[in-house]
């Protein structure tokens, strides 16, 4: 079981399913939400449950990202077009068993860091 909650504790989530697509994506939209960059991990949305007061907001035409209305944590993103969810790696309880796979939005990338591991980067 993988398990995880926001700063406050208001938000928790869980999923029995193996998460995939482990990721650091660098994203401009990743690195003003986070303060930096932001690494998940995606399951099935079928197989995630959320409780809590999760907020919702359209981050883009066809993207969504949740997040705790009482503590402003980042827990979530999601492709309107997509089954699939992804959870903030950050967010989970200890052991998680997860590695990261890769980096991704690369291109999009602050100017003030370097990737210095040797993970797959995407543009």
């Amino acid at each position: 079981m993988t398990r995880g909650h926001c700063l406050c504790g208001a938000i928790r989530f869980e999923t029995e399913a193996s998460p995939q697509a482990a990721s650091v994506c660098h994203c401009s939209q990743c690195r003003r939400q986070s303060g930096h960059l932001w690494a998940s991990a995606t399951v099935s949305k079928a197989t995630l449950t959320i409780s809590g007061p999760i907020k919702w907001f359209d981050s883009s035409k066809t993207a969504q990202r949740g997040f705790c209305p009482t503590c402003g944590t980042f827990l979530f993103w999601h492709a309107h077009a997509e089954d699939t969810i992804s959870f903030s790696l950050g967010a989970l309880e200890n052991p998680t068993g997860i590695t990261l796979e890769k980096h991704i939005f690369c291109d999009d990338k602050g100017d003030y860091y370097e990737i210095t591991d040797a993970l797959p980067q995407k543009a």
